[in-house]
């Protein structure tokens, strides 16, 4: 609660000051992702498949999903390890097995789902999450299976705040590999550039402009998040940011369209 309200407060703050109209290249290579769905974890409840789908019709570029493991192997879209903040059911994902979940919480989708629906139409930022893989071997098949129809960085990246992860689910280029930061940019940033992997995202306050052309120059993407106005999605784009992870997409996405039009015409 206290790390949202942070946010917030921060993207009000940036959202005073007034930023030059991006340039239409800059416009054409900002992408809106949809942080968890479009949602408000009342009505439309964040990875559930109406949040995706709000994305998808308001056309955003892409959606961020986060991967969980069911007792049985099933990977599923959830943040948290268990169900409690979300819907208010002490559940964990881990212990239970995928058909006694859809029958407790029939809102929350397999990554089978996921990609089915949206895969090759919308951009997926799948997140890997940090937690026991008791069955690393027969997992990896499993994620390599569901992802076997889409083109890795075309279609979509997979993300991670622990970077392991990513030499423990190998079944994707380097390239399609993103670390999320959280107040450690720096370090990342040197991890991802020394490993070759696709980019860095993070806090759009932490990344300074000598982090984001070290990245640009190895031919990496940067995206930042979590933005929320005009103003501060202007200031992502006019520096070079390629990804603007937000909680706002639909808002966003119209403003950028509206944005786009402007430069057009001018």
């Amino acid at each position: 609660m206290l790390q949202e309200i942070g946010l917030v407060v921060v993207d009000a703050w940036m959202a005073v000051f007034p930023r030059r109209h991006p340039s239409s290249v800059a416009l054409a290579k900002g992408k809106i992702v949809s942080h968890r769905g479009e949602h408000d974890n009342r009505v439309i409840r964040e990875n559930t498949m109406p949040a995706f789908e709000r994305a998808q019709a308001a056309g955003v570029w892409g959606i961020e999903a986060d991967i969980r493991w069911t007792a049985d192997m099933v990977p599923v879209i959830h943040h948290d390890a268990d169900t409690n903040r979300v819907f208010g059911k002490n559940i964990s994902i881990a212990r239970m097995r995928f058909e006694e979940l859809r029958q407790a919480l029939p809102e929350i989708p397999t990554l089978e789902e996921l990609v089915k629906k949206f895969g090759g139409d919308t951009h997926l930022m799948l997140e890997l999450k940090a937690e026991p893989f008791p069955q690393l071997a027969l997992q990896k098949r499993i994620l390599r299976e569901h992802l076997a129809s889409l083109r890795a960085v075309e279609d979509y990246h997979m993300l991670a705040l622990d970077l392991t992860l990513f030499e423990d689910f190998d079944i994707q280029p380097r390239k399609c590999c993103l670390g999320v930061a959280e107040i450690n940019f720096a370090a990342l940033s040197q991890i991802t550039l020394k490993a070759g992997y696709g980019g860095l995202t993070g806090h759009f306050l932490l990344l300074n402009d000598r982090l984001k052309q070290q990245h640009q120059q190895s031919g990496q993407v940067i995206g930042t998040g979590f933005v929320r106005s005009r103003n501060c999605m202007k200031r992502e784009i006019n520096r070079g940011v390629e990804w603007v992870f937000t909680n706002d997409a639909v808002k966003l996405q119209n403003i950028l369209g509206r944005l786009i039009k402007e430069a057009s015409r001018r």
